[in-house]
């Protein structure tokens, strides 16, 4: 077990205790116990998201997933586009115009 691990059970035990030293029943206290472990267990992952550095972008020439849309000016096709070899990749070409790149839509 990890040191967080101990450390989010040993918050657990502590409240349970607490509680049914303080007077309520063996129950509630139990389920009292589950829910902030519960509630340590998403705090502490929480927390611990900040400390994670962000990974390393691949290599250049590799496909990397993104999601753009973009839309012809002169006929009003549409293209979404999944998968290129940069985030921001120069538009595609239609109707021999560079297409316009058209912001997300809220779906």
């Amino acid at each position: 077990m990890n040191r967080n691990r101990i450390l989010q059970l040993g918050l657990t035990a502590v409240v349970a205790l607490a509680l049914y030293a303080g007077g309520f029943p063996l129950l509630p206290s139990l389920v009292a116990a589950g829910v902030s472990y519960l509630m340590f267990r998403i705090g502490f992952g929480l927390i611990g998201s900040f400390a994670r550095p962000i990974p390393e972008p691949p290599p250049p020439g590799e496909l990397r997933r993104v999601k753009l849309q973009f839309r012809c000016s002169l006929c009003g096709t549409e293209v979404r586009m999944t998968v290129a070899n940069d985030e921001m990749p120069d538009p595609p070409r239609h109707c021999m115009e560079d297409m316009e790149f058209v912001a997300p839509r809220m779906e």
